[in-house]
């Protein structure tokens, strides 16, 4: 992976009407890595990749794309970017080949030129035999491979991915990371925005964690897991009144302790002792588990990812 970036927001803020959507946050994304921007709905996500996609200029700070400064070069960075948006915005009238072709032509790609990069294409998202089938005889996954598809007819330096599997079962979803993986080996360089945990850890090299307009937290998933919480996670639901003495020595434990309504998350290096502060206590419910970025997530903003906000 290159160390240079290709993406770098500096102080950046997006209003809208009087509402700051991004706050004067500040990342980079490197070349060749998969960088994720996770956050409840109303984080400030989609307005950031807005900016980036320059369809959406900066109310202030700077964003700069491959070098050039969104706001002012918006055309060039435009050229160079692949965007898979969350819906689905095929045409339904024309074929699989047809959708790469026609798109092609926004780009100015001959005619011949894009039907032979489409081709590779289809063959790469494994869509070969369905090139000249009709939209309505593909699947959920495999008319999501197709955008993804469309997005990299242009060649892009960089893939933005909205959501790239929502409302996808676990083996269409599975089957897409596999391809994201293999665009991601040869080098390009992509910005994923996801509701789902096992995604971001399964094809994220960093994420950014963002809730209000902020970026809260930063960096490698399982580092930030590993550093921002403890390494288990004991749910806790107690029966009735009495568990506030045993959340206190659990504290004294050295345990972290989190509040999701009636159940308590107890993030603690030292499973066993808490396990047994807890033995005698009455509860609902118990679980003993390792710590996720599900977690993390829930630890940093209060919320879990589904939630709006």
């Amino acid at each position: 992976m290159d160390t240079t970036a290709l993406v770098e927001g500096r102080g950046l803020v997006k209003a809208f009407n009087g509402l700051t959507a991004v706050d004067q946050i500040d990342f980079s994304v490197m070349r060749g890595e998969c960088y994720g921007f996770l956050g409840p709905n109303g984080a400030g996500k989609t307005s950031t990749i807005r900016m980036i996609q320059c369809v959406s200029p900066p109310t202030g700070g700077k964003l700069i794309v491959d070098g050039r400064q969104a706001g002012k070069d918006d055309r060039k960075i435009k050229e160079i970017i692949g965007v898979v948006p969350q819906e689905d915005n095929l045409d339904e009238e024309l074929t699989v080949i047809d959708n790469l072709r026609i798109y092609a032509g926004y780009f100015g790609i001959p005619r011949r030129k894009a039907v032979k990069r489409g081709m590779e294409l289809l063959d790469f998202f494994q869509l070969a035999d369905r090139a000249k089938a009709r939209l309505r005889s593909l699947s959920g996954g495999m008319r999501r491979r197709l955008i993804i598809a469309r997005a990299m007819l242009n060649d892009p330096a960089l893939l933005i991915l909205d959501e790239p599997t929502t409302g996808l079962d676990p083996q269409a979803r599975h089957l897409i990371w596999q391809r994201i993986r293999k665009l991601k080996g040869r080098g390009v360089t992509m910005i994923l925005t996801t509701h789902y945990m096992e995604e971001a850890t399964q094809l994220c090299d960093r994420i950014a964690i963002m809730d209000k307009g902020k970026i809260l937290l930063e960096g490698p998933p399982g580092e930030l897991v590993a550093s921002e919480i403890q390494g288990d996670v004991i749910e806790f639901r107690p029966d009735g009144k009495g568990a506030e003495q045993a959340v206190l020595k659990l504290e004294k434990q050295g345990a972290l302790i989190e509040k999701a309504g009636d159940t308590f998350m107890i993030y603690t290096k030292y499973p066993e002792m808490a396990l047994n502060t807890l033995a005698t206590e009455e509860h609902h419910f118990l679980l003993h588990r390792k710590a996720t970025l599900e977690d993390l997530f829930l630890k940093a903003t209060g919320r879990k990812l589904k939630e709006g906000g």
